[in-house]
């Protein structure tokens, strides 16, 4: 009898303990499930990056959040950074200072863009650009890179020193993104030496134009600078004139110069052709039964002509098959991050068969044969 229960207390504990053990194993699975079947959360980040004034060397970041530690990266509008800060532990940071590249040519003034870049190696170095954006890739928001824009402008009283400065600066208010635009700049001379200097010209950043003023001591002039918009997305943008140590800004408003369109003027079983009138950064992408069969090379803002988008291999099209053609927003090597592109929050595209191509071209060329045979008739009376 005393044997039984001793044998049946012991079942029970035994019980117990194991279900003791599941318990607390599936907690430890359960809390543990991201990392042990390869589920993590998306880093995240933040910044604020205000306007300024400084001596061309350095900026300042307002503050900037990183999830997962890495880098501000700062850019002026060309495609590499003029500068990038020393790595950044996760967590809040708060008055970042961010200098110039040694081996970069432009100063930080102007329109600048600090993006937050991720630390993917692990190893505190910033790796984007020298692996050609495998490694280091910004962190993202709404499949949007985190980044703020802010203006750069030079302390005269630090900096001007032996420089000429920029009185002031006349350029329109606004204008089209297919135009050449005048903008005249007054450029003093303070010093005591008569000298000649650069002046530049930019347009959110990016040189336009550079011209050899020379000046006496006390002169002042008029600098005037022809400036082409075709290529700039719209918007508020910002135009710069700098000499060595000074600068002065004037925004002007971008409107695109004609509708966003893209029409397919061409398509084969292996590809199809469109022209393009795009406000923004972006691609085509060729849709068939809702799926991507096809994108075209990144176009910048403009007008495009006869733009190709190769299928895929694996891809078969019918001459009855419907070909959506899409404007994106963004990078065909990224589709997942790209966003159609929508005008009046409906997206610009355009939608054919194969059929209709063929018949529109036959149209186009007997109208050819007939006003070719009419030609023909003229100059024989």
């Amino acid at each position: 009898m005393s044997s039984r229960v001793t044998f049946g207390t012991i079942k029970r504990v035994g019980a117990i303990l194991i279900a003791i053990v599941i318990v607390l194993a599936a907690g430890i699975i359960v809390g543990q499930a991201p990392a042990l079947f390869g589920v993590e959360d998306d880093p995240e980040a933040s910044i604020e990056f205000e306007d300024q004034r400084g001596d061309g060397e350095a900026v300042v970041i307002d503050e900037v959040s990183l999830s997962d530690g890495g880098f501000v990266v700062l850019t002026d509008g060309g495609d590499d950074p003029i500068a990038v800060s020393d790595y950044l532990e996760s967590g809040t940071h708060e008055n970042v200072t961010v200098e110039r590249a040694e081996d970069a040519d432009e100063e930080l003034v102007g329109r600048l863009t600090a993006t937050v870049h991720q630390d993917t190696t692990g190893d505190g170095e910033y790796a984007y650009e020298e692996t050609d954006g495998e490694e280091d890739r910004p962190y993202l928001e709404a499949g949007f890179p985190v980044s703020d824009t802010a203006t750069v402008t030079t302390d005269e009283e630090d900096v001007i020193g032996d420089s000429f400065a920029v009185e002031s600066v006349d350029a329109p208010d606004s204008a089209t993104t297919d135009e050449e635009i005048n903008v005249t700049a007054e450029i003093s001379n303070p010093t005591d030496l008569e000298t000649q200097q650069n002046v530049d010209i930019r347009l959110d950043g990016t040189v336009l134009e550079r011209q050899a003023v020379e000046l006496e001591p006390g002169e002042r002039a008029e600098v005037d600078f022809e400036i082409e918009t075709a290529g700039t997305p719209p918007g508020d943008r910002m135009i710069g004139v700098y000499t060595e140590g000074d600068g002065e800004l004037e925004s002007i408003e971008l409107e695109f110069h004609t509708e966003p369109t893209v029409e397919i003027v061409d398509a084969s079983e292996d590809n199809v052709s469109v022209d393009v009138a795009t406000p923004v950064d972006g691609f085509v992408a060729v849709e068939a039964d809702n799926e991507t069969i096809a994108t075209s090379e990144a176009l910048e803002p403009g007008e495009h002509s006869n733009v190709t988008a190769e299928f895929e291999e694996n891809v078969t099209v019918e001459d009855d098959d419907e070909l959506t053609a899409v404007l994106y927003e963004g990078d065909p090597d990224d589709l997942e991050a790209a966003t159609p592109f929508e005008d009046d929050d409906e997206r610009v595209e355009t939608t054919v068969t194969l059929e209709e191509i063929e018949a529109e071209a036959d149209d186009e060329a007997e109208t050819g044969d007939a006003e070719g045979d009419a030609a023909g008739d003229e100059d024989e009376t």
